[in-house]
């Protein structure tokens, strides 16, 4: 045998590893392969075993209740800012629509559990001047922690991503219902429900969780309230991070397809979520509801009598807001107006704005901090959680309604500035920039900024406008938010559900 071996070429010893490798491989590999077979079919038992018992309820429960169910998952409904004056409108229109002939329940998901359905519902009319035509039914839910930023202090999209998955469950676990509509953004809940819980599923996006401008932030090392200074210092850091941005939004766009229905809030966000869930037959854009309606008894004047000229900003107190860049370019103004006689006293500025945690709360705190580091203390007034006739008396009082966030998905608080008369000074990026801010039938409607020093510049050029030119821009933009009222979002919004709810009658 050994001389046989011997005799053999290269060529044909070569062969002969490889055969005794091959055959080394199968040995391992085919019990591998069985064993991940049985795995993947236990797996897809285990799905339907659970798709069957969550059917069986939502039978059960539609057989109790007399009628389908729509669910939105809105975890803070209880907030206050824009997505939740979203969410109120779309309950308000759907009753309106389809409760009386088709006998749709309206479900909320939430986890605002240190307040009672009635006290949500009282702090959306005091907010936001909405009453509901009908009752809602409030499931809460217990483990809202999940989706806390502040428990995920590193990587803390992807680990909001899962905590939204089994918050999700949670929600599922306690009520299935047969079109669920996901409406603050947590896209990993859309499979879930579609493939577990066997609904039709939409969402309304206001804001993409990952998006092209978040990874050119890192990718040129730009330092922001999300990309810190050790980051973008350190280029191993960001390295790091824009792959693990790449492989997640690869994997938003995987869950956000799953959805029957996109909405969207903008044309830059509809840009964004195109490429990234790449659905464009199912996704049309739906401006969120502003209240224009009930701003315009604010009266148009002049304003060249006013002895103290106010700028107000109305937005919740979040990171992304920026209000730090607002006192800073407030606190350039001011040294510029210093030299003047009583050019101190002729302005102040009020940030109105909700609170929707402790965080917000300490944020605040930071905020009054700054303002009296830099010396503006007694020229800033904080405004939290007000009411909605003190923020009208706030914007009555105005003359420039002021925005700061970048990249900033719509805007709901600059329309009313703007349906209030006001002379809006907001970022030069995002929604504002291409969709509020823009001509009307070639007037000017606002101006638009992006830094400390543009903002002072801006603000100074405002005020020194004649009062007639400022009352012309002020004109020009009240009439062009009327395309961002509640009639003109119910329409936009009724029609583009009107496929889902169609199979909720059949």
């Amino acid at each position: 045998v050994f001389a046989s071996v011997g005799k053999m070429s290269g060529h044909d010893q070569l062969a002969l590893c490889l055969c005794e490798l091959t055959r080394l491989l199968w040995k391992l590999l085919l019990p591998l392969v069985i064993l991940c077979a049985v795995l993947i079919a236990v797996l897809v038992l285990l799905v339907l075993a659970v798709r069957l018992w969550l059917q069986s309820s939502r039978n059960a429960r539609r057989a109790r209740d007399g009628g389908p169910t729509l669910a939105f998952f809105h975890p803070y409904c209880n907030a206050g800012g824009g997505g939740e004056r979203v969410l109120w409108c779309a309950i308000r229109a759907l009753q309106n629509r389809y409760f009386y002939y088709a006998n749709v329940n309206v479900v909320v998901y939430t986890g605002d559990l240190e307040a009672t359905g009635q006290q949500i519902l009282e702090g959306a009319r005091r907010r936001f001047n909405i009453v509901l035509p009908r009752p809602v039914r409030f499931v809460f839910l217990r483990h809202r922690m999940l989706v806390e930023p502040s428990l995920f202090p590193h990587f803390t999209l992807l680990g909001q991503s899962i905590g939204s998955v089994f918050l999700g469950w949670e929600a599922l676990s306690e009520l299935v219902p047969d079109l669920y509509v996901d409406s603050m953004g947590y896209a990993f809940t859309l499979p879930l429900f579609r493939y577990f819980g066997g609904c039709s599923v939409g969402s309304y996006v206001h804001y993409p969780t990952i998006s092209t401008d978040m990874l050119s932030v890192v990718r040129e090392r730009n330092p922001r309230f999300n990309n810190p200074d050790y980051v973008s210092n350190s280029l191993f850091l960001s390295a790091f991070k824009a792959v693990y941005y790449c492989l997640f939004a690869l994997l938003y766009g995987m869950a956000g397809s799953c959805s029957d229905l996109i909405m969207v809030n903008s044309s830059w966000t509809l840009g964004h979520i195109l490429s990234l869930w790449r659905a464009p037959n199912r996704t049309s854009v739906v401006y969120p509801p502003c209240d224009v309606s009930a701003f315009l008894d604010l009266p148009l004047e002049e304003d060249g009598d006013k002895k103290c000229h106010s700028i107000v900003s109305v937005g919740q107190f979040r990171p992304e807001k920026d209000h730090r860049l607002q006192i800073r370019a407030f606190k350039k103004v001011l040294e510029r107006r210093g030299a003047e006689p009583g050019g101190r006293e002729t302005l102040r500025l009020v940030l109105v704005g909700g609170c929707r945690n402790q965080q917000d709360e300490e944020r605040v705190l930071m905020l009054r901090g700054l303002c009296h580091e830099l010396g503006v203390s007694d020229r800033v007034e904080f405004k939290l959680n007000v009411p909605f006739e003190e923020l009208k008396r706030e914007l009555a009082d105005a003359t420039i309604g002021l925005h700061t966030m970048w990249n900033e998905h719509f805007g709901i608080g600059i329309v009313e500035c703007m349906a209030a008369g006001k002379v809006i000074l907001a970022h030069k990026s995002g929604g504002p920039k291409l969709d509020i801010v823009v001509p009307f039938e070639g007037g000017q409607t606002g101006f638009l900024a992006s830094d400390e020093d543009s903002y002072a510049e801006a603000i100074e050029q405002i005020l020194a406008l004649p009062p007639a030119s400022r009352l012309q821009i002020r004109r020009n933009a009240r009439q062009s938010v009327a395309r961002f009222s509640d009639q003109e979002f119910e329409v936009c919004f009724l029609a583009a559900m009107e496929p889902l709810m169609g199979t909720l009658e059949r």
